[in-house]
């Protein structure tokens, strides 16, 4: 089954930017940060939630990737090596504000639960159309939910069940065997669906959260920013039509509501990183500090 992970995306091209970027090409640099940053930043931010947070761990993964470039053989590759330097930093990386929200999933549950049920807020009251603040509220609350796990079940659902990484791909980026990475992607997957068939009213319907009920009263909290859409501007796909529209067949089909609402997902575009990289880098402190903004002059 094809996967957007193990798709070809002309690794010849890859590799010769790479020989090109080893020798201080600044532009085949940017190409490869083109191309790849986005699932960078797809993985960060169902890790830490806020766009900002997101967009910080992409920087700090792309400048990893930066200083260590001379260190790639094509031994495997290009996209399977920089995955790896993704899934390390996010695992050990330190807490972000966003992780804080919640730690289990009964925490969220009260949260959601002392939301009050509200109508909408006036339509001259804000300045976006009603339907898009009940997308960004569900969007919101979907992502949330997946900080109720820890760190490596939220990756590994993430990997396995959003982006429907296949079991022999999974546990390579994870370095571990195939047998944990699909026990891990279980008990992941079982706490969501027991979360989300005893809460939410997507999944089950006599469940009384309702998303529209929801919006303004997470307006009010601060959790949706009518100002600021996190989720809904930057929509320009859904996970399952980046990997080509094939959903994973799932054995047990109480679990295909749940997996269906994860894939159903934006799949998210960072803001311009490769500005970031001519400003910090390639021109600023920073890039002196790291010696790279003298190897990349071209």
């Amino acid at each position: 089954m094809h996967n957007p992970f193990q798709e070809i995306v002309d690794e010849s091209t890859d590799l010769d930017w790479i020989e090109e970027a080893k020798g201080g090409n600044r532009n085949a640099l940017e190409q490869l940060i083109l191309r790849h940053q986005a699932w960078i930043y797809n993985i960060a931010v169902r890790m830490v939630f806020h766009s900002h947070d997101a967009e910080e761990v992409t920087q700090e993964v792309l400048i990893k990737a930066i200083t260590q470039l001379s260190t790639f053989q094509g031994a495997s590759r290009f996209r399977t090596w920089l995955y790896r330097i993704t899934i390390n930093h996010v695992l050990n990386m330190k807490r972000r504000g966003g992780e804080l929200r919640t730690s289990h999933f009964s925490a969220y549950a009260a949260a959601i639960n002392d939301t009050p049920d509200l109508d909408l807020p006036d339509s001259k009251s804000v300045p976006v159309d009603g339907a898009l603040l009940v997308q960004e509220a569900k969007l919101s609350c979907i992502t949330g939910m997946l900080l109720c796990l820890d760190r490596k079940q939220r990756l590994i659902f993430t990997l396995g069940e959003i982006f429907s990484v296949s079991d022999s791909v999974g546990s390579e980026l994870m370095e571990m065997s195939a047998d944990n990475f699909r026990q891990c992607l279980a008990r992941a997957r079982r706490d969501l669906e027991q979360f989300l068939q005893g809460q939410c009213g997507l999944v089950n319907p006599n469940n009384p959260c309702r998303c529209a009920k929801k919006t303004r009263g997470f307006i009010e909290a601060g959790h949706v920013d009518p100002k600021h859409l996190q989720f809904v501007p930057l929509r320009v796909r859904r996970i399952a039509e980046v990997a080509d529209g094939v959903v994973q067949r799932i054995e047990d089909t109480v679990n295909e509501p749940v997996s269906a609402i994860f894939r159903d997902q934006p799949f998210l575009e960072p803001n311009d990183q490769v500005q970031w990289l001519r400003e910090r880098l390639f021109r600023g402190d920073l890039g002196r500090a790291l010696e790279i903004r003298d190897r990349f002059s071209t």
